[in-house]
């Protein structure tokens, strides 16, 4: 059963019937209504609110296989005050991030790429229109119910007496995770991505308005990583979280991803405590952490002292204040105001997409080298190992700073 700790969608749970049928099931627990079946076996149902885990006890005593809440999840930024935008904004301000995983160096190391590998970037809102990232999203899905088309990915309107708080809600961050993957190089415009025009990105639209909160859910992130897995992503980034450690419709996801030949990447969380967020913190996730430009983990960066597959990247620090650039939305709309073209920003959202474009770059090259590419584990291999720690593992640090140009070039688990 799953963990009603951690924060869920009042009244559903999400349930494995086991060898019933989903009417012989609910049949069974009074209040309990099959809404509709999901993806990899699971049903949602709807349940009395404030009774949730006493139901999924009940269904698991009627012959249920699994009950679960529908957990939430949120953007895993931490508010930077003020978040300005600046335009125009000098492509160098971003420099010492970069050459503190060596990503200059890895970039001199390219050569020719016969592919474009795809990032997926499950998170807010994208603007395709930006000025900045010109040719780089492929069509993007909007996997949430929020009243909009598939194909819109917007910010989802607030429901009637709500409005998005800038010192909470974050509609700006997914594009600003995006900019970090792929945004355009060498156009005298903003960032240059770490994806150097080599990337593209699959933006997948999982956050609207649940409850009041801005926030994603268990059934909506599941089913967006399955789709970005079955649309070819070589790696789903991951930028959010959730305190729920089982979360058995994510973990099934998340499993399907990697048997589809897809790197998830997450972030390591925010609260700056021992135990990583989930889904960074599941088997076969690529978790990432922050650092200062020193080298040493962000005071905000979540850690393990349990070996888990965590590297850092340079993604800011609240004391001294350290902070970097990336994109917003830079797009106004009835019921939101953007951050504007370009903001500051830090968090280990802001660190996972480097990871996320550096392990694309890796499938690239290693695809021009041998003519496929790496698997997943090998991927999450050639990126631990090659990190700043040498291999071995550290509480505080994971396997340490990422090291750019050791993944372009390393003869032991990168290029054996």
């Amino acid at each position: 059963m799953g963990d009603f700790s951690a924060p869920y969608v009042p009244g559903e749970l999400l349930v494995l019937p086991g060898g019933l049928t989903p009417q012989g099931l609910t049949a069974r627990v009074a209040g309990a209504r099959v809404e509709k079946p999901l993806e990899g076996g699971f049903l949602k149902v709807r349940v009395p609110e404030g009774k949730e885990r006493a139901k999924a006890w009940e269904l698991l005593q009627a012959g249920a296989r699994w009950a679960q809440p529908n957990y939430l999840y949120f953007p895993l930024y931490t508010p930077n005050d003020p978040l300005y935008p600046a335009s125009p904004l000098d492509p160098s301000r971003l420099q010492p991030y970069y050459q503190a995983i060596r990503l200059e160096a890895a970039w001199n190391l390219l050569g020719p790429l016969p592919c474009t590998p795809v990032v997926a970037v499950l998170d807010t809102a994208f603007n395709p229109k930006h000025e900045d990232m010109g040719g780089v999203f492929l069509s993007g899905y909007n996997a949430t119910p929020d009243g909009l088309p598939k194909d819109n990915l917007d910010p989802s309107p607030p429901p009637s007496g709500f409005a998005y708080d800038p010192n909470k809600d974050a509609p700006d961050h997914g594009q600003g995770v995006a900019g970090l993957v792929a945004a355009v190089a060498d156009n005298n415009r903003g960032i240059p991505g770490v994806g150097l025009n080599r990337v593209k990105v699959l933006p997948v639209k999982v956050f609207y308005w649940v409850w009041g909160e801005y926030s994603s859910t268990s059934e909506v992130l599941a089913a967006a990583i399955r789709y970005a897995a079955d649309q070819g992503a070589a790696v789903a980034n991951l930028s959010l979280g959730s305190s729920a450690p089982l979360d058995g419709a994510v973990q099934q996801a998340l499993g399907y991803a990697l048997s589809k030949g897809t790197l998830p990447v997450a972030a390591a969380g925010n609260v700056g405590v021992e135990g990583l967020d989930y889904p960074a913190a599941y088997p076969g996730v690529l978790a990432v952490g922050s650092a200062r430009l020193n080298g040493t983990r962000s005071d905000f960066s979540n850690y393990s002292t349990q070996p888990k597959d965590l590297v850092l990247a340079a993604a800011g620090n609240n004391n001294p204040p350290e902070t970097l650039w990336s994109l917003a939305l830079d797009k106004n709309y009835a019921y939101y105001q953007s951050l504007g073209a370009y903001a500051k920003w830090l968090g280990t959202s802001f660190a996972a997409p480097q990871a996320s474009a550096l392990a694309a770059l890796y499938v690239a090259k290693h695809y021009a080298r041998y003519g496929q590419g790496p698997s997943p584990d090998q991927i999450r291999l050639c990126l631990t190992r090659t990190a700043s720690n040498g291999g071995s593992y550290n509480p505080e640090t994971g396997y340490g700073l990422l090291r750019a140009d050791r993944v372009m070039t390393d003869t032991t688990y990168c290029f054996p």
